[in-house]
């Protein structure tokens, strides 16, 4: 009886399939060849774009909900890691973003960079979190605030460059010696550093006594005679400023400093100042670790071989060069690919994360010419930085001289750096599955197509076959269950 029935279902199938001709087959995997094929150029772009798969972020932020999943409580969104609140994460002192000591000025060269590329180099997040700075430092000491500082309030929270620049002289108009006003203009208006030195000098007279407007305008001050070529006098204002309030070591004004010796090949001054910031109890930089390698790495580099060095061996002067590179290298990976030019480098964003592709890209900037200086640094890097990943193989489980690396800082950097920016990541990504997955569908597909259009007949009549052979298959599971 089981078979009497299956044999009459299986009439109808073959009766319809019987009536379909080759080229509907040939059409058939060729538009399932284009579906998968789309399908995997949009996945790839966008993995290429966010590092991850569509359609696992689909799968886990909306299916796994309604099929009574429970989402994992260690992926929290980065605007919770910005502001310091709580995660689960180890790792989440390294993902808090940093102002960048050394940040451009807007006008002089940022706005520079636009005029001739018309590309923006910073992104409206990192605008915004620079807003926030400002808002902090340049609010008034008073508790009630005067009519220019509501002004100037609202000018840092502006969007549009001329509708800040247009606020900062409606602040000057109610009051002439609102020192924020002016340095909104020398940050913003002016189009030369020399312009941007003297409204820097105009605030810093009329600043009083506020400490935040006084260190900022002083160290502003400093960056300007370091960018005019004035470096000696930049290290004498960057020491007095480090003098004057010692316990505003969070701005890192040493990195200021560090980079000025440096130019002026200060070595042993530079040597000074890593022995008091380069300590296991303060927090580190690139700029620290990169900055003591480069040091160590000069001793020894002008005569460095890779070939002599196999045959002998390397000496105590070498081995604590490429310790020291090692572990710059651990704390920040990306560096080495801008110092080598294997990456292009961009202007810095105005806020760095630490260990990141954007504090990379910050001290590729101002230390590239301190390793090319330095004869043969840039060897010696290059024949050891990546023997760093031989001593941690697995970075995001467990560290060796440091913390484990931050799982955080991909989507950090890619809210910081401008999306024509090819973000810098690590540890590398395996594919997603789905990628593969839509690679192997395409693929398949494909040659299915292909086949069916030379042999229209032959495939046709398989198409058929293995029709007939699934729906037989289903037909008799179902009639044993009844």
């Amino acid at each position: 009886m089981k078979l009497r029935v299956i044999y009459r279902l299986s009439q109808n199938p073959s009766v319809f399939l019987n009536t379909l001709t080759p080229k509907f087959y040939v059409a058939l995997t060729g538009t399932s060849s284009l579906i998968s094929g789309l399908i995997l150029i949009f996945e790839w772009w966008y993995f290429r774009k966010y590092g991850t798969s569509f359609i696992e972020q689909v799968s886990v932020s909306h299916l796994r909900p309604l099929l009574g999943g429970v989402e994992n409580s260690s992926t929290t969104g980065l605007f919770s890691s910005v502001n310091g609140e709580a995660e689960p994460r180890p790792s989440v002192s390294e993902c808090k973003v940093w102002r960048n000591p050394l940040n451009l000025f807007r006008g002089a060269e940022y706005n520079r960079y636009t005029w001739v590329t018309g590309k923006e180099p910073l992104t409206y997040y990192d605008m915004n979190l620079s807003a926030q700075d400002h808002q902090t430092f340049f609010t008034g000491e008073t508790q009630q605030l005067r009519p220019e500082d509501a002004v100037m309030q609202k000018a840092w929270r502006e969007r549009n460059p001329q509708a800040r620049i247009r606020a900062a002289y409606q602040a000057i108009e109610l009051n002439h010696e609102c020192a924020a006003a002016y340095v909104l203009l020398a940050e913003e208006e002016a189009t030369t550093i020399t312009e941007a030195e003297r409204l820097f000098k105009k605030a810093l007279i009329i600043a009083g006594k506020d400490i935040n407007l006084l260190v900022y305008i002083k160290r502003r001050l400093a960056m300007c005679a370091r960018k005019l070529g004035r470096i000696k006098e930049a290290v004498k204002m960057m020491r007095d400023l480090m003098k004057e309030f010692p316990l505003l070591g969070m701005l890192n004004i040493h990195e200021n400093l560090l980079e000025a010796l440096l130019e002026l090949q200060a070595y042993a001054d530079v040597q000074a100042v890593l022995a008091k910031y380069d300590d296991i109890s303060l927090p580190k930089s690139a700029t620290i670790c990169y900055t003591s390698a480069l040091l160590k790495a000069r001793a020894v580099s002008d005569k460095f071989s890779p070939e002599a060095a196999s045959r002998r061996g390397l000496s105590t002067a070498e081995m604590n060069a490429v310790e020291a590179i090692h572990r710059a290298v651990e704390f920040n990976p990306h560096v080495p690919k801008y110092l080598l030019e294997m990456k292009s480098l961009i202007l810095p964003p105005e806020h760095i994360l630490k260990r990141g592709d954007s504090e990379a890209v910050a001290y590729a900037f101002f230390h590239l010419q301190h390793w090319k200086r330095a004869e043969g640094a840039l060897n010696l890097l290059h024949c050891t930085w990546e023997g760093t990943f031989r001593i941690i193989p697995y970075p995001l489980e467990k560290g060796h001289l440091f913390y484990p690396y931050p799982g955080c800082t991909e989507t950090a950097d890619r809210e910081l750096l401008p999306s024509f920016h090819e973000v810098s990541v690590y540890p590398k990504k395996e594919l997603p599955f789905f990628i593969l997955f839509t690679a192997g569908l395409c693929s398949f597909t494909a040659m299915l197509a292909m086949l069916t259009h030379q042999f229209p007949e032959l495939m046709g009549v398989f198409a058929k076959a293995v029709s007939i052979h699934l729906f037989l298959c289903v037909m008799g599971g179902c009639c044993v269950r009844v």
